[in-house]
């Protein structure tokens, strides 16, 4: 839960890099928390909190995934491309430094 909230700290910030944890585990705790959502919908029949949900978390959804292309050492832009992102984002990160910056935890 500690990267979920990490992630929402830096909302708006895609310079960097981000983990496969940081990643992963804010992907893990969006998707739990929109199947709340959605089953709070469901018993009130309405959408306005889905909307407001999506709306509310589609800037650091962004930024995480393009620190995570910047972890890769790959252009940010990736993270706009669905599927080839969510690929990129399985594989191991540039080793050391790279041209976004020091590896995720070793500042």
């Amino acid at each position: 839960m500690k990267y979920y909230f990490k992630a929402l700290k830096k909302y708006a910030n895609v310079e960097g890099r981000a983990s496969r944890a940081e990643y992963w585990n804010f992907m893990l705790f969006n998707y739990l928390i929109s199947l709340v959502v959605a089953f709070i919908e469901i018993r009130l029949r309405t959408n306005f909190l889905a909307i407001t949900y999506a709306a509310a978390l589609f800037l650091p959804s962004l930024a995480v995934g393009m620190r995570r292309m910047h972890d890769l050492g790959k252009y940010g832009i990736y993270a706009l491309i669905p599927v080839y992102s969510h690929i990129l984002a399985c594989f191991a990160a540039t080793a050391g430094p790279n041209a976004y910056g020091p590896a995720p935890g070793k500042r």
